[in-house]
């Protein structure tokens, strides 16, 4: 994976993926024509990653630390990843979640250097000409959005594309996949938050969001521009409405490399933390039943993947569906009902309607609840209490995104289960003390999934991503947390250790997709050897 240096002057200065800044050498300084450009002291790398430590704490808020952090991503790819990759748990939070979702917000504001590729709809026909501008022409994964839904802040339209950039900046802190062989894209068919069409800064088409054929034809171009120009490349679909979301994955599923992160990666690392959680209770997942506040993509796909595993340990799949019940803004989701969609219909219950949420908990006994809602609070005392009366060790799940969004704090869920809850969130908590012993939340975050299948899919060049992929994911992220993890109420491996943890997870993954048959690359002897020997390390090229 080495880059081998060409570039000389400024315009060495102004690579990022050659710029080494202060750490060039006296001899490559004279050699590349670079001498009297930086100051005099040549440092390692080492020393500048200190350095970069120590301005980012200087810093007052995360948005601050975001917008440095993407600064030296575009004038100093090595050092960007050096610095993440040096402290994974607390950069993050800074790079992705939950700041990534102020940084989306104000997109248009803080603009001030291009990153990915905008594919706008006005410009049908062209695709893959506009495409083929992007330098890199061997390009393996694409993380695409048209801005619909972003985390649970809603359309902000081309201010989505925060998001592409934040997750393959993870693919490579987090599993070490090649930054160079990723792409960043948004799919710009307009936007109905007025907000953003009244805004002089508005940086996005000033037009209502393109739905219906037009739209479909236009995702249709884009697909196959990508397969025509970057035949290897995997493409995950990223924060689309529920309209769009399920419908894209189920036409292009099986017939290209691609899959949902929100629907799938969600799902994979739900069921790891339901694993990690079994652990903790001593039961079985055939033996739960989980009802979830929202009935979207996210909701529906955690529970196909919940009920597919069942499935895998001996339940009728129609038994294990029922075992997985949704809420929405209309109450539990019954057959009775006349305005499910179709994905929705699998997990409709045979249950008179129930309109509050604690009361369906109190009549259909979850042994844990999931919130993919993106509403707050609405796992109040009430709910918290009932699901501590119902089980010993109540699951709780508030996984919706950004800490503004979710469904409750780990302090609540803690404190009103008597230190009993097993929890997991979409954002980062502190640790919570209830009565002299301190509990550690774990984060349900995707990041445990998508970098380690991204790195999977890299090295095996695989075919096409599976559902059973998700779930092979699911259980080696469950199989790393250790019992002292579990003993402070840790479900998920430590983010600090997410780099040894995504390489685990890809190696699980490499073997399911050589079994299978659906890799491109011949069968090593040893499949972790090969996955180490892909991964990405920061280190400057010669």
């Amino acid at each position: 994976m080495s880059v081998q240096i060409t570039a000389t002057g400024y315009d060495l200065l102004r690579d990022p993926r050659l710029n080494k800044g202060t750490a060039f050498s006296d001899i490559e300084r004279r050699t590349r024509g670079i001498e009297g450009l930086l100051p005099p002291a040549s440092i390692t790398i080492e020393l500048q990653v200190a350095r970069l430590h120590a301005e980012l704490a200087n810093l007052d808020n995360d948005l601050q630390k975001y917008l440095l952090l993407s600064d030296l991503q575009a004038r100093n790819e090595t050092l960007f990843y050096a610095v993440l990759m040096s402290d994974p748990a607390s950069f993050m939070p800074i790079v992705y979640t939950p700041t990534v979702g102020e940084a989306c917000q104000k997109f248009d504001e803080i603009f001030h250097s291009p990153r990915g590729m905008y594919l706008p709809i006005s410009e049908r026909g062209r695709l893959r000409e506009i495409l083929s501008n992007w330098p890199q022409k061997d390009v393996r994964f694409i993380v695409v959005t048209d801005g619909e839904r972003i985390l649970g802040l809603g359309d902000l339209g081309v201010g989505g594309m925060g998001i592409p950039i934040g997750k393959l900046a993870l693919y490579t802190a987090c599993a070490g996949v090649p930054p160079q062989y990723c792409l960043p894209v948004a799919l710009d068919v307009g936007t109905n938050n007025q907000d953003l069409l009244d805004d002089p800064l508005y940086l996005g088409l000033r037009q209502n969001r393109v739905r219906g054929e037009d739209y479909r034809a236009f995702v249709d171009e884009f697909v196959e521009a990508v397969q025509a120009l970057y035949p290897l490349c995997c493409i995950q679909w990223e924060d689309f409405a529920n309209l769009n979301a399920v419908p894209i994955l189920e036409r292009y599923r099986d017939k290209v490399c691609t899959y949902n992160d929100d629907i799938q990666g969600t799902a994979a690392v739900a069921l790891a933390g339901m694993l990690g959680a079994l652990r903790i209770s001593g039961q079985k997942l055939t033996e739960q039943r989980f009802l979830f506040l929202g009935g979207g993509s996210a909701a529906t796909g955690i529970a196909e993947l919940i009920s597919q595993a069942m499935a895998l340990e001996g339940m009728d799949i129609a038994t294990a569906r029922s075992r997985n019940a949704l809420f929405d803004i209309k109450g539990l989701m019954v057959r009775s009902r006349t305005d499910l969609a179709e994905f929705q219909k699998p997990f409709a219950q045979d249950h008179a309607p129930i309109s509050v949420f604690a009361d369906a908990v109190k009549a259909l006994q979850p042994t844990g609840i999931i919130g993919v809602s993106t509403v707050p609070k609405l796992f109040n005392q009430q709910v918290i209490e009932a699901m501590a009366e119902i089980n010993e060790r109540p699951i709780i799940f508030p996984y919706s995104n950004p800490t503004s969004r979710s469904e409750c704090t780990a302090e609540e869920a803690y404190r009103w289960s008597q230190g009993r809850a097993i929890f997991a969130s979409g954002s980062p908590f502190p640790p919570v003390e209830i009565a002299g012993k301190t509990f550690v939340p774990g984060q349900g975050n995707n990041v445990y999934i998508f970098p380690a299948m991204g790195m999977a899919v890299f090295a095996t060049e695989a075919k096409r991503v599976t559902e059973e992929m998700f779930i092979v994911a699911a259980r080696a992220v469950a199989e790393q947390v250790t019992d002292q993890n579990l003993a402070t109420g840790l479900i998920y491996p430590p983010q600090s250790q997410i780099l040894k943890a995504s390489l685990h997870v890809a190696t699980r993954v490499a073997e399911y997709i050589f079994d299978k048959g659906i890799a491109r690359v011949s069968r090593p002897h040893d499949i972790g050897a090969l996955i180490r020997g892909r991964a990405y390390r920061p280190v400057y090229p010669t």
